[in-house]
């Protein structure tokens, strides 16, 4: 269960990490590329927060996400000056794909019938034995 100030640090972690990167990306030359922040989570001590990235197209996420984690002591830098105000420290950033908007695509998919597990087997994943 999250409490208030972790749910308030997560709110404005959010917000300025979508300025961010948009930003970045912009003057980076990435064109068509949209990245959203969809979820930040924060520990009890606020001294981590994992960052969920959502970005479009699906492509060009692996490579952009590596470029990020590069990165992340520059955008660890510019969130401190955001939020110098609100914060006394600033959180360690850990960035991770969110990939919940394939896994719901992929769903609908199957319920519609697009793809059927019967016709072609290769959709089903491997199962594991235990």
């Amino acid at each position: 269960m999250e409490s208030n100030r972790q749910k308030k640090i997560a709110g404005v972690l959010q917000q300025d990490l979508v300025d961010v990167l948009q930003r970045a990306a912009s003057s980076g030359g990435l064109k068509g590329v949209i990245i959203s922040v969809s979820k930040v989570n924060v520990t009890v001590d606020l001294s981590m927060a994992k960052v969920y990235l959502s970005i479009f197209p699906n492509k060009e996420a692996k490579p952009l996400l590596e470029g990020i984690k590069s990165n992340t002591p520059l955008i660890r830098h510019e969130l401190a000056q955001r939020t110098r105000h609100q914060l006394r420290r600033m959180p360690h950033l850990e960035f991770f794909i969110d990939d919940s908007l394939e896994y719901i695509d992929g769903i609908e998919r199957s319920l519609k019938g697009e793809d059927d597990p019967l016709e072609n087997p290769d959709l089903l994943g491997k199962r594991k034995k235990s």
